[in-house]
C-alpha cells in the first residue's frame, strides 16, 4: 500500500517566498546577507547566547566547535553512541579519539553518571546530545566539566525551542549547535547555527566562518584589508536559505505550540497501554520534536512498523549505535556496557509528527496504533 501519511513534512508558513524574493531583489544572495544577520539576531534574543552564527548545517556548527576547541590527534571527546554520525565525525576529523558512553533508560540522553569515570588527562570535550528535544542534565555535566576544565558542546540539533531550568538548550555549554534540516521543527531544508556562549571563542569563530580570514573585521572597518589568518572553511548558508528560515524563526513558538498539541494528543491516547513512552524530567521544557514508542523486542517493533505501513502510515526507527558501526570502531572506543543504547536502537519507533499534520491524519495514526496494541497485548 502506498504511503498516505508521511513520517515528516517540512513546515511551510506562506511568508517564505516573499522573503526569498526580497533577498534576491537586494542583489545579495550569498552568505552573511540581510537575512543571515536577521536570523542571527533572532537566535541571540531567543536564547540569550552571546553570539549566534548561521551555518549551512548542524554538521558545520559541530565542525566549527571542534576547530574552536583546537581538537588535536590524541585528544579524547566523550559522547553518546546513540546519536547521528555528525556528532562524532566533527571531532574525528580533527583526530580525536571518541569515547562512547551509554544513554539513560528514561530520557535516552547520555548518562551523566558515567562521565566522570571515563575522564582522563586527554579529555578535551563532552558532547551533550539533547535527544528528541529533551535536555540532558546540564547542571551535573557542567559541574564535571568545570572540575576537570573540559569544554561542553551541546548538540542541540533537535532542541530549538527547548529549555533546561529556563535556559535555552544550546545556550548552556561553551558552544551549542542547532539544525534546521527539513526533519527539524524549524527548517530551511538544510541549515544550522552555532551558538557561542563563551566570549573567548567569538573572534576565532568569525575567522573560521569566513574561510580562515579576518574579513569580518574588514567589513567593520577594523582593518584596511583582510587576509588568511588560520584554519576555516565555507560554513555560511546562502542568504536565500536564511530568508526562508527567517519566517520560521519568527514563528517558532507557533510551530512548536502546534507540535506540542500533537505530541500531547499521542501521549494521552497511549496512556492506557503498557508500552514505553517519552519521559520528560520536571526541570525540562521540550519542543515536541519527536514522539516515539519503545517495544519489548526488535521483532515486535518491526511487526508494528510493517503493520502501520500496510495502513499507509510511515513510521521509522532511529539510530544504529555509532559504537557498533565500522567508523565508530575505527575512531572510537566503548567505555562500559552499552545496554540501554543497544536496546533502544532495536526497540524504538518514531510516529509521524509535523507542523502541517491534520487532526484526521493523526487520528488515523492513533486508531491504527491502538488497534495493533489491542491485538498484540
Amino acid at each position: 500500500m502506498s504511503v498516505c501519511i508521511n513520517f515528516n513534512e517540512a513546515p511551510f508558513l506562506g511568508e517564505e517566498f516573499e522573503h526569498i524574493k526580497d533577498a534576491i531583489d537586494s542583489k545579495h544572495i550569498s552568505g552573511n546577507g540581510k537575512y543571515t544577520k536577521l536570523c542571527n539576531e533572532i537566535l541571540e534574543r531567543a536564547t540569550g547566547t552571546k553570539k549566534a552564527m548561521l551555518t549551512h548545517s548542524c554538521t558545520a556548527a559541530l565542525e566549527m566547535s571542534a576547530l574552536l576547541l583546537d581538537i588535536k590527534p590524541g585528544d579524547e571527546v566523550i559522547l553518546p553512541s546513540y546519536t547521528f554520525s555528525s556528532t562524532a565525525s566533527a571531532f574525528a576529523l580533527r583526530g580525536a579519539k571518541l569515547v562512547f558512553i551509554d544513554i539513560k533508560n528514561d530520557t535516552l540522553n547520555l548518562d551523566e553518571n558515567l562521565i566522570e569515570q571515563v575522564v582522563t588527562n586527554k579529555t578535551k570535550a563532552i558532547v551533550a546530545v539533547h535527544y528528541a528535544g529533551v535536555s540532558c542534565e546540564m547542571a551535573r555535566i557542567l559541574e564535571i566539566a568545570n572540575k576537570y576544565k573540559i569544554a561542553v558542546v551541546e548538540d542541540a540539533a533537535q532542541a530549538a525551542g527547548s529549555y533546561y531550568m529556563e535556559k535555552a538548550c544550546g545556550s548552556i555549554g561553551d558552544l551549542g549547535c542547532y539544525s534546521f534540516h527539513e526533519t527539524k521543527n524549524i527548517s530551511c531544508g538544510e541549515g544550522g547555527a552555532l551558538l557561542i556562549n563563551n566570549e573567548q571563542h567569538i573572534e576565532q569563530a568569525e575567522i573560521i566562518l569566513e574561510k580562515g580570514t579576518d574579513r569580518s573585521k574588514f567589513f567593520r572597518g577594523q582593518v584596511d584589508k583582510y587576509t588568511w589568518i588560520g584554519l576555516g572553511s565555507s560554513y555560511l548558508p546562502s542568504d536565500m536559505l536564511a530568508a526562508y528560515l527567517h519566517s520560521q524563526l519568527q514563528n517558532m513558538e507557533k510551530i512548536n505550540k502546534k507540535r506540542m498539541e500533537l505530541w500531547n494528543n499521542y501521549h494521552k491516547n497511549f496512556e492506557e497501554f503498557e508500552i514505553k513512552k517519552p519521559f520528560i524530567p520536571a526541570n525540562c521544557k521540550h519542543n515536541a520534536h519527536m514522539y516515539y514508542l519503545r517495544f519489548d523486542s526488535l521483532k515486535m517493533r518491526n511487526k508494528f512498523i510493517n503493520f502501520m505501513d500496510s495502513k499507509g502510515i510511515m513510521c521509522i526507527f532511529h539510530y544504529v549505535p555509532l559504537h557498533s558501526s565500522p567508523a565508530g570502531k575505527k575512531y572510537g572506543r566503548v567505555a562500559g556496557l552499552m545496554k540501554n543504547t543497544d536496546n533502544v536502537s532495536d526497540t524504538l519507533v518514531r510516529l509521524p509528527l509535523f507542523y502541517g499534520m491534520s487532526a484526521d491524519a493523526q487520528n488515523k495514526v492513533i486508531d491504527c496504533a491502538r488497534s495493533f496494541f489491542e491485538k498484540n497485548s
